[in-house]
């Protein structure tokens, strides 16, 4: 992640319960988190340093079992409670190198934690792993005053669809980045709120249902 995270880490794409979108008969671009179902904050994070730009690099099987220990353990020891964690695959577009860039990382529920100390945690992280920023995540209401990001999770998208997808779109590119996919071909996008509608129409051109999306909104921040 190092040099080019802020950019990377404009969407990604994460990967929680949330509200199902698509109402009766049409799909809606808009809908409510579920509150209840979202843990206080997430982060999004790897111990990568390197920039991978093969696909086929074997650094991108790896799956960050000690990293997701040793994160575990920084959350605990600053007072917050772990809950799961994400392996992910992130695709991104570096404007640098013209091209687009891979890499391993996870995403980790982190409960107990108010925004400052969830800004902690990701600053230890971002420090004892030499990252140049860290994401994190906070759901809160749409109208809320602090919401300027959302989360978004669908089925149906692999990290090949999403490469192809950022060649063959340079908007897409330039305002959310890139993104990340699950093991089991979950697309994850964490993205400006303004950038929705841009996202809905990225999603639907990789092939995915929106109709299956699961939606969250609000504050992203990149932490270093």
């Amino acid at each position: 992640m190092k040099n080019l995270i802020p950019r990377r880490f404009r969407l990604l794409a994460t990967s929680l319960a949330a509200l199902l979108l698509g109402i009766t008969g049409a799909q809606s671009t808009y809908a409510s988190p579920v509150l209840p179902g979202c843990p206080a904050g997430e982060i999004f994070a790897t111990d990568n340093t390197a920039i991978i730009t093969d696909p086929d690099d074997p650094r991108l099987t790896t799956r960050l079992r000690h990293f997701e220990h040793e994160v575990r353990g920084i959350i605990r020891a600053h007072g917050a409670r772990p809950g799961g964690s994400t392996l992910l695959d992130g695709v991104f577009w570096s404007e640098e190198l013209k091209r687009t860039t891979y890499e391993r990382s996870r995403e980790f529920d982190v409960n107990r934690a108010g925004p400052d100390s969830l800004r902690h945690i990701a600053a230890v992280i971002a420090k004892r792993y030499h990252q140049e920023a860290v994401l994190t995540f906070r759901c809160l209401p749409r109208t809320s005053p602090e919401t300027d990001a959302v989360e978004i999770e669908v089925p149906g998208v692999r990290a090949a669809d999403l490469r192809a997808g950022l060649l063959a779109d340079p908007e897409v590119r330039e305002r959310l980045g890139g993104g990340s996919v699950t093991l089991d071909g979950h697309l994850v996008l964490v993205a400006p709120l303004a950038d929705l509608p841009l996202a809905r129409d990225f999603t639907v051109s990789l092939g995915a249902d929106w109709g299956q999306a699961e939606i969250r909104y609000g504050d992203r921040e990149f932490v270093g």
